[in-house]
Formats: structure tokens, sequence, C-alpha cells
């Protein structure tokens, strides 16, 4: 995953684009607004022995990049990083760690609609979907995914009951693919609707998601937030 880009204009969602070629060229662009920004004025966590870091948030793989609204012309800087988990190898999970609005010419005023419509958790989701080994529907194709074991998986297959883990070849990743469909059709809490579907405890959903986060089959989980 480490040498996938941050942000691809396929992340995009309709109506904002990447521009051609990029205005923040390169890792010393972000580095020079990082400093500019006293984003460099920070300590960050060292790693272990092992290898693990002892905190969050090492912000020094951090990389800003330029946004366009195709309507309204508004720019936008996001800037983009890796997030590690606590006591645990990194999972590389891509987050926006800060955002700079620019309307269209130099002095207008800030527009409040634009700022609060922002699609800041779509442009997540659709990054970390393709960081990570099971990204949903876009990797069917003519409704028909071959598995790891080889098997074909029809698309229509993602939403019924999700049976035995130890009898069914492939099942975490078809956890991770219900798991990615229910979130982009914009259910709140989907490990709940994937314990009802399958007519298990929730507690026993929630321990399939957890196993498909740890083979890194979906992005790690976010403290505070259901699903």
């Amino acid at each position: 995953m480490e040498d996938m880009p941050l942000l691809v204009p396929e992340d995009l969602p309709a109506g904002w684009v990447m521009p051609d070629p990029p205005v923040i060229a390169s890792s010393a662009d972000s580095v020079a607004i990082d400093a500019a920004l006293k984003y460099d004025k920070r300590t960050y966590p060292t790693p272990g022995p092992d290898g693990n870091l002892s905190g969050y948030n090492d912000g020094r793989d951090g990389r800003w990049f330029l946004i366009e609204h195709t309507q309204s012309h508004t720019r936008v800087l996001l800037r983009l990083q890796r997030q590690y988990l606590m006591h645990q190898k990194p999972m590389g999970e891509v987050r926006i760690t800060g955002i700079v609005y620019l309307p269209e010419l130099a002095g207008d005023p800030v527009a409040s609609p634009m700022l609060r419509n922002l699609p800041t958790s779509r442009i997540e989701a659709a990054i970390n979907r393709r960081q990570f080994t099971v990204t949903g529907a876009t990797r069917f194709e003519g409704g028909r995914l071959t598995m790891p074991s080889g098997r074909i998986l029809h698309s229509s297959e993602v939403m019924q009951p999700l049976g035995n883990p130890k009898r069914i070849a492939d099942f975490y990743e078809v956890v991770a693919l219900q798991h990615t469909r229910l979130v982009d059709d914009g259910e709140t809490n989907p490990t709940a609707k994937m314990a009802e579907i399958s007519r298990v405890p929730l507690s026993t959903a929630q321990g399939w998601v957890a196993r498909a986060r740890a083979k890194g089959l979906l992005p790690p989980g976010r403290r505070g937030r259901a699903g």
C-alpha cells in the first residue's frame, strides 16, 4: 500500500477534479506548506523495538493536494496522511488532516454552504476502498468477481446471509464486500445490519468485521463511530 498515491482523480465525487498538471507537484511542495503553517513544529511518536508506534497520527507522511469544484471553481487544499493504531503495526488508513478553502477569486468571501458540503467523508471512503484489498462493487466485472480461492462471486450474492466462516471459502473477503456495500448505501450501522441479514448476534458480526479488518480487507475502525 505504501506505493499507492494518497489521492487520484477517481477518488473524487462528481463535480470535483484535480488540476492537471497538479499545482502541488512534489512532496517538497507539501513540506513547504507544512512549514508555512507550522505543521513541522510537532513531536512525533517513535517506533518501539518491534517497529510498532506508541501513539497516533505521525504526520510526517502528510501530503497536500489541490482539488477544484467544477461549477463554482472553488479550490480546496486537502492534507492527507496515513493513520496508525496505538500498539499495532500501521494499517495505513488515509484521513483528511487539514483543509484550506480558496474561493475562485482572491478576496471573495467564504461561502458557508460550500464549506458545509465539502465531500470530505466521501473522499476518505473512496481513498480507503482503493487502498485496501476489497473494494466493493468496483472490482466486479460484468457482475462477477474472482475470489482468492478461485471461486466466482456474483454481485447479487454479496447481500445474502454469510453463513459459517469455517465452511465457506473467502468468508472474510465476502464480509468486507458486504460491509463496504452497506457503507456505500448509507447504512449508519453496517455491522448491525450484517447481523440482521445473517440472523446472528451483533457480537458475532462484530467479530467477523474485526477479523476482516485484521486481515487488511477493510480499513481500521474509528473510535466513536458505529459499524
